[in-house]
């Protein structure tokens, strides 16, 4: 069980994926060996869900996707607008309405040989749209997930700012690899200050005493689904605080819960050996969750 556990849709093995504003099926789909990302993860990505026939919440993932592109000194070429044509004629060639996971990419282009310098690159950027029939699995809020800490830390903002959805994951990659080796299915990460950042692939929430408690958030990523839950819990009184604090703060919690865009709101039933009650009918988490999927719902409303 994870945050990510998907239902298998066969359909995925026919869909049509958009590279540079061409469509190849799946098994066709290729970027050159000498593309920016693929050598050195020097890109960018989002991922956006398409629910209902809306696309939720994508202003926000492009205002993400051009800050990331900003952040890293690495020109788009191209408006906003463009981008949400490509996706919505992506989504109309493969004839997709709803429950679909939509990977979005970006990296700085081909290079004329394999060097770190963006002096190397020559041409345009690589812009790559992979949509997937991608709906989570229900058992994983039913069940909940396990976490835990591990030893890999965030960086600061001059190392590489967590804030930017850069392709360069290896530090989260690092951190999933020591979680699962722990029998975890994200892992906790402090920041380099030793307080609680982030998971390794979600945001993280801790309740205690009916308090949520989370992050500053100066040291992961701007989660959406983070700031819509900060949101919906400002909007029903229920008290969410951001701030900085160690371990030992939270580990008498009586619920936790991660976020993200693919799954929502995650309940965590395991807190390292400990279980938490965030999984019962009547927890706050549960609570938050309803709310969440309501905010969804009048957002696609305000789309239709």
């Amino acid at each position: 069980m994870s945050t990510h556990s998907f239902i298998v849709n066969p359909k995925n093995k026919s869909i049509l994926i958009n590279i540079n504003g061409e469509f190849f099926r799946r098994n066709e789909a290729k970027i050159s060996v000498f593309d920016s990302g693929f050598l050195l993860g020097d890109g960018i990505w989002e991922g956006i869900r398409f629910h209902q026939s809306v696309l939720i919440h994508i202003e926000e993932h492009l205002d993400r996707l051009y800050e990331s592109a900003k952040g890293i000194s690495l020109h788009i070429g191209f408006e906003k607008e463009y981008i949400i044509n490509e996706i919505n004629k992506t989504l109309t060639k493969n004839n997709m309405k709803d429950d679909v996971h939509i990977r979005l990419v970006v990296s700085r282009g081909n290079k004329i040989t394999p060097y770190q310098n963006p002096n190397a690159n020559v041409g345009p950027i690589n812009f790559v749209i992979i949509p997937e029939y991608k709906k989570a699995d229900s058992n994983t809020y039913k069940n909940g997930i396990k976490i835990g800490r591990v030893k890999n830390i965030r960086p600061n903002n001059e190392i590489l700012n967590p804030q930017y959805n850069t392709l360069s994951k290896l530090n989260c990659i690092l951190a999933s690899i020591e979680a699962n080796k722990l029998g975890y299915d994200e892992g906790i990460m402090n920041d380099m200050h030793g307080f609680i950042s982030t998971c390794n692939s979600t945001n993280l929430f801790f309740i205690k005493n009916s308090e949520i408690i989370t992050s500053k958030g100066k040291y992961c990523l701007n989660g959406i689904t983070r700031s819509k839950t900060i949101k919906v819990c400002k909007e029903n009184n229920i008290p969410c605080y951001e701030k900085n604090f160690t371990f030992k703060d939270v580990e008498d919690c009586q619920e936790a819960f991660v976020t993200g865009t693919f799954g929502g709101i995650v309940p965590v039933s395991i807190l390292e050996n400990k279980s938490l009650h965030s999984i019962d009918r009547e927890s706050l988490t549960n609570k938050i969750r309803k709310l969440y999927l309501k905010d969804i719902e009048n957002y696609i409303k305000s789309k239709s």
